[in-house]
């Protein structure tokens, strides 16, 4: 099973990017999947995860409030939409899987996400 994340790239603040991460190999299923991040000479932060069940919702709280999780059942995908970057969003974005909160078990390869000022 791998977790594969798409859609990173260079944005100037104040714009917008969309994440995903889709599962491949044997079926995957975990509780909740998520995202962290990790900017450079900066530990690994949480950023956003969401209940494959209920469809709950958890968030940072630097990115509370212009960050959306989702995610798409059918397709084993799960998204990130980021509204109103920042330059201090720029990071890699790994996307994660797991059985409790917040999901650590399995992790994607990571994808970079440059934010201008």
């Amino acid at each position: 099973v791998q977790l594969a994340e798409s859609g990173g790239g260079l944005v100037q603040a104040g714009g917008s990017l969309r994440l995903s991460c889709t599962a491949s190999g044997r079926t995957y299923s975990s509780h909740i999947r998520g995202w962290f991040r990790q900017a450079p000479g900066k530990e690994r932060e949480f950023v956003a995860a969401i209940r494959q069940n209920s469809g709950n919702t958890y968030y940072s709280d630097p990115v509370k409030g212009r960050f959306t999780i989702s995610r798409d059942r059918t397709s084993n995908t799960v998204y990130l939409q980021m509204n109103n970057l920042k330059p201090e969003d720029t990071a890699v974005y790994y996307c994660t899987g797991g059985s409790t909160y917040p999901p650590r078990d399995k992790w994607g390869q990571g994808t970079q996400v440059t934010v201008s000022s």
